[in-house]
């Protein structure tokens, strides 16, 4: 036990001992927080919507009143013709144009009103996301216009656990996941790597510390360090940013933990087969990727081939993304985070073995 309290000392010490380092493991992720909570998102807003009013009539003036007066709509770009609107939209003023026939009002009173789209299809996601909420509005519009027949009432429509569908309750549940896992690969893909690099490698080869000895040596240090992010990140979503959390802390922290640890392992492997830090930097960005890929942030899994789901079963950080969100907004109960928690005990089983077998087979 002395050895081992020695070791995770000694591991601290190499890590937190240059000023500069111990600002780079707690500022650029707090930082990246701030900037991902805002940047990475796929809400669009302040866009520019053309309207080509060929009616001039009361029901067409409310509804381009409607459009306008918007929050997520920037500015409304009146166009005279045609060649005006497909002017706009080649040019980029707008993402979307919006067209009223001459008879928009008669047609209005009969029910048979149609409002014409224009999308800028270069920007397809986008387009489709003003689409939608283009077509949201007019759907509105119908009904406060007074025309019964004049539209579709459509449905009343409830948002659970998160009823503005503010985005930003989505990313910042996410981004306690992917940015912890960039900040525990980098910490530890560097401890082996480092020990060769300043020579000290063989000093640990005829030392009496056995290699379980100094892998937990290594591996205490980057899970502190992400347990220490952990609870920044959940004080920072919940007292600067407003978001919820609705779960038990004692899971987020335990699931946190087993995700460190399944990080950790995959750190140490890329950190064993390393010769110098600069390789162990090249392996966590190789590896960084994928798990953030496959995890579902920045697309649903579902959406992926059938092989590669099968795939995103060894990535921890799918398993931690239904844990955290499932935490923050639905209180998730204690069994259903459990069956997530149960993967992640086995891939941090497997990624320390498999770093163990590395690390022996190198010091050998």
């Amino acid at each position: 036990m002395g050895r081992l309290i020695a070791i995770i000392i000694k591991e601290f010490w190499a890590v937190l001992r240059d000023p500069k380092s111990r600002i780079v493991l707690f500022v650029p992720p707090l930082l990246q927080l701030f900037v991902f909570s805002y940047a990475s998102t796929l809400e669009v807003r302040n866009f520019d919507v053309g309207v080509l009013d060929r009616s001039g009539g009361r029901g067409a003036i409310e509804l381009v009143a409607e459009i306008a007066g918007s929050p997520n709509v920037g500015h409304i770009v009146r166009l005279a013709s045609s060649a005006d609107l497909h002017d706009a939209i080649d040019r980029r003023r707008v993402i979307a144009a919006v067209v009223l026939q001459p008879d928009f009002d008669v047609q209005l009173g009969r029910g048979r009103a149609q409002v014409g789209l224009i999308l800028d299809g270069r920007r397809s996601n986008a387009a489709q996301i003003v689409s939608s909420y283009l077509e949201q509005m007019i759907a509105r519009s119908g009904v406060t216009l007074g025309k019964a027949r004049a539209m579709p009432a459509g449905s009343v429509v409830r948002n659970w656990f998160n009823p503005n569908l503010d985005y930003i309750w989505f990313t910042l549940p996410a981004l306690v996941v992917v940015i912890g896992a960039t900040t525990a690969l980098a910490v530890a893909a560097q401890s082996i790597a480092r020990e060769r690099e300043l020579g000290t490698f063989d000093q640990l080869m005829v030392s009496p510390l056995r290699v379980h000895e100094i892998l937990i040596g290594k591996m205490v240090p980057p899970v502190v360090i992400g347990m220490i992010n952990g609870t920044i990140f959940l004080l920072a979503a919940r007292y600067f940013f407003g978001v919820p959390f609705t779960g038990s802390l004692i899971l987020y922290f335990v699931g946190l933990f087993v995700y460190l640890i399944s990080l950790v392992g995959v750190g140490m492997l890329i950190s064993a087969a390393s010769q110098t830090q600069q390789q162990a930097f090249l392996g966590v960005f190789l590896t960084t990727v994928p798990v953030i890929l496959l995890s579902g942030y920045s697309s649903p899994i579902d959406n992926m081939p059938y092989w590669l789901q099968l795939v995103s079963y060894a990535d921890p950080a799918r398993h931690f993304l239904v844990v955290v969100e499932g935490l923050y907004l639905k209180a998730m109960p204690v069994g259903v985070v459990l069956t997530h928690i149960y993967p992640l005990i086995i891939i941090a089983m497997v990624t320390t073995l498999l770093s163990a077998w590395l690390f022996r087979a190198r010091m050998e």
